[in-house]
């Protein structure tokens, strides 16, 4: 993937970008609107691959014969062997399956993260492998908000810097940064601990800040991996309840790879991977799944 050239408006200054750097290194010049506007014209130009067949519409996600290898000395690994999914916008769509079984690499490919050996990947009717590293990282940064098993914030950041971050590299302005920030962890129910930093937080609380910094941008996807994977029962629920109220309240799309019961119940279709194809896929009123057992044991607790 190739860097933009961009040139400063002001001192005339040559730089190349992935589409992170806001500010001229030489003067200062704020550069938004020269990344904005290459976006722009390269959007048109190329077309950013877009899929315009009448059906792709309700979709968010589609993929179509994705295929990854990888080379470990002398052995080639397929970790998906012709993986097709289609995922609708607005709804709630969890992955499961046992370790190995393809389940981080398709998320790598959704996010953007990773490139297919074979097969094509769109968001929101655009083919990943065409976009250049710039249109990458403007399309990661304002369409998908992404939420890690082990938090991942930044330990030296107060929980209202680490929601902002994503929100710098979008070119926001600073007081629109700190109003924005601060209603989203209004939203998950910690606007009185925005200046504290993740070790002043406890678990559950370092992941409703995750949450929150998921959608610094506004994304149209949350990509969740194992979000309830190092909390306590009472914690988890609480996260997948934050979740589902996103989903249904802001139509926000959730993909989610996880293991909990719970979060199988306030999903609308679960996929099985596994050997890295898709095993089958069941749809929520299909599954029996007692869940008033997790919860007479999280009301133990």
């Amino acid at each position: 993937m190739s860097d933009a050239t961009i040139t400063c408006p002001k001192c005339g200054h040559a730089i190349d970008t992935t589409g992170l750097v806001t500010k001229c290194p030489e003067c200062g010049e704020d550069l938004v609107a020269v990344l904005q506007n290459l976006g722009r014209i390269k959007r048109h130009k190329a077309g950013l691959g877009r899929d315009e067949s009448a059906t792709t519409h309700e979709f968010i996600v589609r993929t179509k014969g994705l295929v990854k290898e990888y080379v470990m000395g002398d052995v080639q690994v397929r970790a998906l062997d012709g993986v097709d999914l289609d995922v609708r916008r607005g709804e709630y769509l969890s992955i499961m399956g046992p370790s190995g079984s393809g389940k981080s690499t398709l998320f790598n490919m959704v996010g953007g993260l990773d490139k297919p050996s074979e097969g094509t990947c769109f968001i929101d009717e655009v083919d990943m492998a065409q976009l250049d590293a710039f249109e990458l990282a403007w399309l990661r940064c304002r369409k998908i908000g992404y939420i890690f098993q082990t938090f991942n914030l930044i330990p030296v950041m107060t929980a209202l810097e680490n929601v902002t971050l994503p929100m710098i590299f979008a070119g926001m302005g600073q007081d629109e940064m700190m109003e924005r920030g601060r209603e989203l962890l209004e939203r998950v129910g910690l606007g009185e601990r925005y200046n504290h930093k993740p070790f002043e937080l406890s678990g559950g609380q370092q992941q409703r800040v995750a949450v929150a910094r998921a959608l610094a941008n506004a994304p149209a996807i949350i990509l969740a991996d194992e979000p309830t994977g190092n909390l306590d029962l009472r914690t988890g629920k609480e996260i997948i309840e934050l979740l589902k109220e996103l989903n249904d309240e802001d139509e926000v799309t959730i993909i989610s790879a996880t293991h909990d019961l719970k979060m199988i119940e306030a999903s609308d279709r679960v996929v099985h991977i596994r050997d890295g194809k898709v095993e089958r896929i069941d749809l929520r009123e299909d599954l029996d799944i007692d869940v008033r057992t997790i919860d007479s044991m999280i009301g133990e607790h």
